[in-house]
């Protein structure tokens, strides 16, 4: 395992890390205790110390077996947990993103793991109402209290975190460290400016959803069968869907990628991740040791530009407007004349 700094910031995390959406049996998809303990310790075997958790997660039983499991040496490993989901009925306040919410989550989290401090505390999701200056006044005061080391924002739009971004810059407050996003094969609108936001911003971006609900995980054919007769995406819920010609032809390239290299799809999957940026953190999510192996292989796997392309050719989404406007000959051509080849134009982490 390598390890990379956060965003701007010094914190250093392991290059992937271990989301514990399935720590708890709250849900059919769940792990036992014995289970999450075996992953942990596997994760921890390989190196890592960066671990993802949220209250919602297998109603509260993720954060409390986290807890225990970092209990013999806390201050090895790097947490983040998050407000916002979690609603309660009858209570309004029970959720969503103001400083009340976030304040009654930091507690009871701490609680949970039976820590004093968080590593990085998210922003789980924009609820579109919440000003972003209450967020961030209350995330710095966290901070400054010692509650919270680090902040990010998850599943937020680009403008929101670009603005959030500017806000705390003038006005002296904590900066954002992270964004957290959706992104992998079958997923990949945030190329249309999340990630090039985060890469103006220097913001590290820690992505779920890599193996797309388990659509590239091998056990899914292109002709949309299952080929093991499970999975989540028959099931009601949040990854359920039905696959698309665009997933099929995705999961066919990552099949055939995997078979000529003699690799799992996932690790094709999770390694295509990899080789989009640097600045790209990956969540490794598993219920069971194998799975997790499986996931890991992805961090020795170095995939050749002849494999990258044939990834990227089907999974490629169109830029939109203004992207593909202002990318065209015309503009192009407009703005640089015929010096666009031969400028130098600043180094940047680009896509």
């Amino acid at each position: 395992m390598r390890y990379k700094l956060l965003g701007h910031s010094g914190l250093r995390v392991s290059e992937a890390c271990l989301g514990t959406m399935t720590f708890g049996q709250a849900s059919a998809w769940g792990a036992s205790r014995e289970d999450s303990q075996a992953v942990f310790d596997a994760f921890v075997e390989a190196g890592g110390n960066f671990i993802d958790t949220a209250p919602i997660y297998q109603g509260g039983a993720s954060e409390t077996m986290l807890g225990e499991f970092v209990a013999p040496d806390r201050d090895r490993f790097v947490i983040g947990t998050k407000y916002s989901l979690g609603s309660i009925h009858g209570d309004p306040n029970a959720s969503g993103n103001g400083r009340k919410s976030m304040m009654r989550a930091v507690e009871a989290s701490l609680r949970r793991m039976k820590t004093d401090y968080i590593d990085l505390f998210w922003m789980h999701a924009w609820d579109g109402v919440t000003p972003e200056e209450e967020v961030l006044r209350g995330l710095d005061d966290l901070v400054r209290a010692g509650k919270v080391l680090h902040i990010g924002l998850s599943d937020t739009p680009a403008w929101v975190v670009a603005r959030s971004h500017a806000i705390a810059e003038l006005r002296g407050w904590t900066s954002l460290a992270a964004i957290q996003i959706k992104y992998s094969l079958v997923e990949r609108s945030p190329d249309r400016d999340l990630l090039p936001m985060a890469a103006a911003l220097g913001l590290s971006v820690l992505v779920w959803g890599g193996l797309g609900g388990g659509m590239l995980s091998g056990k899914y054919a292109a002709s949309g069968g299952l080929l093991d007769g499970k999975g989540r995406l028959t099931q009601v819920g949040p990854a359920a869907r039905a696959l698309s010609e665009h997933d099929r032809a995705v999961i066919e390239t990552v099949v055939d990628v995997a078979r000529a290299r003699g690799a799992d799809p996932a690790a094709v999957a999770l390694a295509w991740i990899r080789s989009r940026s640097p600045m790209l953190i990956p969540l490794l999510g598993a219920r069971v040791v194998e799975q997790l192996s499986s996931n890991l292989a992805a961090l020795t796997l170095d995939l050749t530009e002849t494999e990258i392309l044939r990834l990227n050719t089907p999974s490629a989404v169109a830029g939109g407007f203004p992207a593909d406007f202002i990318g065209g000959p015309m503009i192009t051509a407009g703005l640089f004349g015929d010096m666009r080849d031969r400028l130098d134009a600043r180094s940047r982490l680009t896509l």
